[in-house]
This record gives C-alpha cells, sequence and structure tokens, in this order.
C-alpha cells in the first residue's frame, strides 16, 4: 500500500490543475452534501452539458490519479462523493457502529424495500408488506437511512422516499446499482404491488 501512496503522490504532483468549471462542480457537490443530477448541475452552474460532462470526468480522473479519500460516484443520473473503497474498513469502526444490528427484522424489511422500489410513498410500502409501515418509516428516517425524496404527483401528493448516502455508506454500497438482485419472485412481488396502488390511484 505505501508503495501505491508513493506512486499516487508522485502522479498527483505531475497531474494538471483543474479547471474552473470542475473546481465549481466540486464545491457544488461537496456543499449540497447529497446526490446531485446532471441537470441540478446545469441549471445551478449555468454552463453547457458537454462541459458539464467533461468536468465531471476530469474531477474522476483527478481524484483516482492523485489517490483522494473520496471517489467520485454516479448512480441513477446523480453524482456524489463517497468514501473510497479501500478505507471503508478503517472507517466502519468510527461510522458504522449503528448499523443493521440495531434495526429489528420489520425495519430491515422496510429499508430493503425503500432500496429497491425507491422512489416510493408509504402506502406502496404497505402494499408490499401488508401491514401499516408508519413507525417503521419515522424510525427509518430518524436514523437517517432513508429521506424524502420528492412527491408523487397523484391526488394527496404522498411523499416519495429513497435511500440516503448513510444508507450506502454503512451497507459498503457504491451506489444503489451495486445492490445484489433480486429474484424473479421478489422482483415480480414488488412490481406487483406498486402497480396496484398506480392503479388505484
Amino acid at each position: 500500500m505505501d508503495k501505491k501512496r508513493q506512486a499516487g503522490k508522485s502522479a498527483a504532483l505531475q497531474s494538471p490543475l483543474l479547471s474552473t468549471e470542475a473546481r465549481l462542480v466540486e464545491v457544488i457537490l461537496f456543499l449540497e452534501n447529497e446526490p446531485v443530477s446532471l441537470e441540478k448541475l446545469l441549471k445551478m452552474t449555468n454552463i453547457p452539458e458537454e462541459r458539464i460532462k467533461n468536468s465531471l470526468l476530469e474531477l474522476k480522473q483527478q481524484y483516482e490519479l492523485a489517490l483522494h479519500g473520496l471517489d467520485l460516484v454516479e448512480s441513477q443520473g446523480a453524482y456524489q462523493f463517497l468514501p473510497s473503497s479501500d478505507l471503508h474498513d478503517r472507517l466502519r469502526s468510527c461510522y458504522g457502529k449503528r448499523v443493521d444490528r440495531r434495526l429489528s427484522r420489520a425495519a430491515l424489511e422496510t429499508l430493503s424495500i425503500v432500496a429497491y422500489s425507491q422512489p416510493i410513498t408509504r402506502r406502496e410500502i404497505d402494499n408490499i408488506r401488508g401491514v401499516a409501515s408508519d413507525t417503521i418509516i419515522r424510525l427509518l428516517r430518524e436514523r437517517e437511512y432513508i429521506k424524502v425524496v420528492g412527491r408523487k404527483d397523484v391526488p394527496g401528493h404522498p411523499c416519495l422516499y429513497g435511500t440516503s448516502r448513510k444508507f450506502l455508506f454503512e451497507f459498503n454500497l457504491s451506489s444503489i446499482s451495486a445492490l445484489p438482485k433480486l429474484s424473479d419472485i421478489d422482483r415480480q412481488r414488488f412490481e406487483a404491488d406498486t402497480t396496484q396502488e398506480n392503479e388505484e390511484t
């Protein structure tokens, strides 16, 4: 690992400085402290799409080349900085003490439903579980495993829930796409129950 770090330091000394546009994108991702979509970056910077994409690529390459403690990660069209995968084990002793061991089976079930079906409403979660989930959803929000990510465009405009950055880190996932694949049976069950809600509304 020492050789790798030394190589990283040498490469960093030789690497070009970040462009102003890449530095601007870097600061926005830092200040927002949550995944930022390409559309939001375009709106906030007023920079053409192609140049924003080039800035993101520039950032990603620079962070990888210089062996930073963070990696630029893209998931579902949104970008964020996450701890480098090789540091997860060392960080877990400080930041991973409240993981799933303190979550009940019902809470873990609800969390998995949100993770695989997001964005999802409370009623859709209830349909999948077959029981009311108000208390568990409140618990998961308090522990910052899930958060409100929007409102569904149906009467009443119910909250849509999705997982948080804390969820990704504590479950050692680089992005939502890194979740284990669902079996065909589970996938059909999730799709059937959320489709039922859409038809009823």
